[in-house]
């Protein structure tokens, strides 16, 4: 674990929202989702982060399943962020609002039920084709939620270190929210732990569990910090002591992010920040 010492600073307090999201059963999805949100409530999460297409699990049939901004689906989520006086983060199949195009995105959901953000995965899936019915992103997003500095991801995207390098510097935490198979879990637990490493900053990576579409997803929701560290459960003991339940909690410090990367420079000694300024 590194030594760097970090003074007080903003921190944020983040449920991971592992569940067994319905398959096109965005009702189940949605009861499931608002018991889980209410448990982290009680924790004092200020920010939920929900999987990847959390209200009809990884669909190829975005015709039938995917919604804009406004939608039924959007505006249930907006309203458990409003009730629960949080943020959430969610994964939602999606469409943009009078026009054709189709996005897998990941939606901020503010504590007074706006939207903040929005994020289109940037990296398409095409073993399963995702790539014939969404259109991919080409931008990162970044959000500053209770001082910390935070940017999504999506699945996919997390085999694409190039991605997450891009905004390194600019934020304390990645959110990376996954329909990942449990028949790669070995690849999400080291891609996982490397994004943290490599950009030394604070990861949060959630998962789906349960079966989707016959497909078997087992989880792994994990956070580290910009060591590698994992983080632990940032519950009370009493709260332990009354039962498990998840959401597991965890405190993102953005100070500990600024110290660590002040003591050891490796994102600014990158090879391409060397290289000298073109002459024109």
């Amino acid at each position: 674990m590194s030594d760097a010492t970090p003074t007080a600073g903003p921190t944020l307090r983040v449920a991971l929202g592992e569940y067994d999201t319905g398959w096109h059963d965005p009702a189940l999805s949605l009861s499931r989702a608002g018991e889980l949100i209410a448990r982290a409530a009680k924790s004092r999460a200020r920010l939920v982060v929900l999987p990847e297409m959390c209200t009809t699990g990884f669909s190829m049939e975005p015709g039938s399943q995917a919604e804009p901004l406004g939608g039924a689906q959007t505006t249930a989520l907006a309203k458990l962020a409003k009730q629960h006086d949080l943020w959430i983060l969610a994964g939602l199949s999606m469409r943009d609002d009078g026009a054709p195009t189709l996005f897998n995105g990941a939606v901020f959901f503010s504590p007074s039920g706006d939207v903040a953000a929005v994020y289109r995965k940037q990296r398409l899936f095409t073993p399963s084709g995702e790539h014939e019915y969404y259109v991919a992103g080409e931008q990162p997003a970044v959000l500053v939620i209770d001082g910390v500095r935070v940017s999504p991801f999506i699945c996919y995207d997390l085999r694409f270190p190039e991605l997450f390098r891009a905004v390194a510097a600019d934020v304390d935490a990645f959110l990376l929210i996954a329909n990942w198979p449990a028949a790669r879990g070995a690849h999400w637990d080291a891609l996982v732990r490397a994004r943290a490493i490599e950009n030394l900053c604070h990861i949060v990576a959630v998962n789906r569990d349960g079966v989707g579409d016959g497909i078997l997803y087992d989880g792994r929701s994990i956070a580290y910090g910009p060591w590698g560290e994992e983080l632990p459960d940032a519950r009370s003991g009493r709260e332990l002591a009354e039962g498990s339940t998840r959401p597991r909690i965890v405190e993102l410090d953005a100070a500990k992010v600024a110290a660590t990367r002040a003591k050891y420079p490796f994102l600014r000694d990158r090879v391409d920040s060397l290289l000298p300024a073109s002459s024109g």
